[in-house]
């Protein structure tokens, strides 16, 4: 479950045991009926009674961003180990297979990202689905379309993240109750994906309040500068550069709620929730994110799987590039370790937005629109924060590399640099991977099986 600042954590967690009884028989009928269904629903099929009241619709929406935290360590890992930041250091195979970009279709972490993206999105549209439908006093107007905004905001992040690492996918938009409603949907076209996130954010921020600066433990929940932050790097995805500087600049504007922090290692330090999060998922010791396992040395207790690579390490410690942010990594050479998921208590958040993120995408639109001087100006901001001078950058060829290279160091190793070579062609010039088939992860072979209606991508 959530962080403690989620209320009713014992509630929900007490409501998911009692669907999950109710559901046993249902469950147990479909079992044998194909790996897609069995992988995708997985004790999350909602029966018409499912959400009732008050207290197991608040309990579902906390069980939806529950499903998010379940797919973002196999969706981080894929953003990160397939660049040129972090490289493989372990044992297990599915971990080398992504490092060298030749990935089966049941490579384990593939498979997890995107039927666990599946599985959330599946929790969504049972929201969305029931809650309009729940009559309790104590379930008011403004907290039903409180939940429902938030439902909306998770499909559209769940489809947002299955087109930038897949491509188009099945759109599916109601819940899946029985193996007959995983029939017939034929693949949509990226941009067909993306209209559909573009759908749904439109439709969360009609639905979403506004919170003060005092509220700084919603952000962990989704709220309207949640919507229109995810919605500018929508826009940045789809190159549409006006979009993007105006929802960036929405978010920016709201300094009383949103800004950098000082030093650098201050957001991912704790006490969490700071001022730099837009959104991140929290845990707690009660609720314990493990990613730190793959990152720490095995002398600390972790695997040492995912390793900052020689190339980044020597540049994030070069004061005139990394600045501040050397405190990304610890420990000495061969044994360099990342530190960014440090707690192995395991009360370590997954930063989904960060508003470091918003002047970079600013920044870049702006460039794209020849507005040099705007677009220097984020950037310095970013870079300014870590302790660097002003970039010497003047023409908008040498702006845009100059807003890569810092997007490079800022997000090290959170879910951006994959998603950001392959959305801007320069996989092949910077990793080597000319062969763009390889710049979309395969669909599972599992689903193909299981549903004529799910075609693979090119190449696999």
């Amino acid at each position: 479950m959530l962080h403690s600042n989620f209320q009713k954590n014992t509630d929900m967690k007490k409501t998911r045991y009692f669907i999950g009884i109710s559901l046993l028989a249902l469950t147990l009928v479909l079992n044998s009926c194909g790996s897609f269904f069995d992988e995708k629903s997985n004790g999350n099929i909602s029966a018409e009674t499912a959400i009732t009241d008050a207290g197991t619709a608040r309990a579902a929406i906390i069980g939806a961003y529950d499903e998010v935290q379940n797919y973002y360590s196999s969706y981080t890992t894929l953003g990160t180990i397939t660049a040129d930041n972090v490289v493989f250091n372990g044992s297990l195979s599915q971990y080398l297979q992504l490092d060298q970009i030749s990935i089966p279709v049941d490579n384990v972490v593939t498979v997890a990202a995107y039927q666990g993206i599946y599985q959330a999105i599946n929790s969504a549209n049972t929201i969305i689905s029931l809650v309009p439908s729940v009559s309790d006093p104590a379930l008011t107007t403004t907290e039903k379309n409180k939940i429902l905004g938030e439902a909306y905001f998770i499909r559209a992040l769940g489809y947002f993240d299955l087109g930038r690492g897949w491509g188009g996918v099945q759109l599916r938009l109601t819940p899946t109750k029985d193996i007959a409603s995983l029939k017939g949907v034929k693949r949509s076209t990226l941009d067909q994906t993306y209209d559909q996130v573009l759908s749904d954010l439109i439709k969360a921020e009609q639905l979403l309040p506004d919170v003060t600066a005092s509220d700084s433990n919603l952000r962990n929940r989704a709220q309207k500068a949640s919507v229109r932050a995810l919605r500018a790097r929508l826009h940045l995805y789809r190159q549409q550069w006006s979009d993007a500087e105006n929802y960036a600049s929405q978010v920016i504007a709201e300094t009383t709620k949103y800004n950098l922090v000082t030093p650098y290692k201050a957001f991912f330090t704790a006490p969490y929730l700071t001022s730099e999060s837009v959104l991140e998922l929290t845990f707690s010791t009660n609720d314990k994110n493990s990613f730190w396992n793959l990152w720490y040395l095995s002398n600390l207790g972790g695997q040492y799987t995912l390793k900052p690579s020689d190339s980044f390490v020597t540049k994030v410690k070069d004061p005139t590039i990394g600045g501040s942010r050397s405190t990304l990594v610890a420990g000495t050479s061969p044994n360099v370790y990342g530190v960014l998921y440090n707690s192995t208590a395991g009360a370590d958040p997954f930063y989904l937005i960060r508003i470091a993120e918003l002047y970079l995408i600013r920044a870049e639109a702006r460039a794209q629109q020849n507005n040099l001087t705007g677009a220097l100006s984020d950037l310095n901001v970013v870079r300014n924060r870590a302790g660097l001078v002003n970039s010497t950058a003047t023409t908008q060829v040498d702006i845009l590399t100059a807003i890569e290279n810092e997007n490079n160091i800022e997000f090290a190793f959170e879910a951006h640099r994959w998603f950001d070579l392959v959305r801007t062609k320069r996989v092949g010039a910077v990793l080597g991977v000319t062969n763009t088939n390889l710049w979309l992860f395969p669909i599972p072979g599992s689903d193909i099986l299981s549903d004529p209606d799910v075609t693979q991508n090119p190449g696999y």
